[in-house]
């Protein structure tokens, strides 16, 4: 296990000092303490994704990690926000739905050896949803406003991710007849 799986791995640990700590606050102080984990989660996220690549220690490992850390930790914050009615049910239902067809379509097309990495459109995102999030701690409106706003990004990612992939697999069955072998 290298660095940047083990920041990966404390990410994933934050999980539940987050609903501990959003579950024991109190008042209008609730949320500071869950954010302020929120952000080293994120901090710590930029870290890993640098080390991994500057000293060449992607890892398979890390592939399945570093995601399940980013998306655990955003649906934890969104779950806690919505049981204690800073935002509706039905922005985790969205983000959820999202992300469980964005792991099932992984899933297939890595299992026909299409791999489609991380975007632009992704990534900024994951970017609006962590500054929704730590909007919280400014204004409720304009944070619940950036959640919408990032969730519309999030299902274009969702879709151009989509595209991508059909492009890919296009690809491989052209290249797969070409070659005279059978599609898989």
């Amino acid at each position: 296990m290298n660095i940047p799986n083990l920041i990966s791995l404390f990410r994933i640990l934050l999980i539940p000092v987050f609903i501990y700590t959003f579950v024991t606050g109190s008042g209008s102080t609730r949320i500071v303490g869950p954010i302020i984990i929120f952000v080293i989660s994120g901090a710590s996220d930029v870290l890993d994704g640098y080390i991994a690549r500057k000293y060449h220690l992607q890892t398979p490992l890390g592939a399945v990690l570093d995601p399940l850390a980013d998306k655990l930790m955003l649906l934890t914050a969104l779950i806690c926000f919505a049981v204690y009615e800073y935002i509706p049910l039905w922005i985790v239902a969205l983000v959820a739905a999202k992300e469980l067809l964005m792991i099932t379509g992984g899933i297939l097309a890595w299992r026909r050896g299409i791999v489609t990495r991380a975007n632009l459109w992704g990534k900024l995102a994951t970017t609006l949803f962590h500054l929704a999030i730590v909007g919280f701690l400014f204004s409720r409106t304009f944070a619940f406003v950036l959640l919408i706003f990032s969730l519309g990004v999030s299902f274009y990612a969702l879709f151009n991710y989509a595209k991508i992939t059909l492009e890919k697999r296009r690809a491989q069955q052209n290249a797969q007849k070409k070659a005279g072998t059978p599609a898989s």
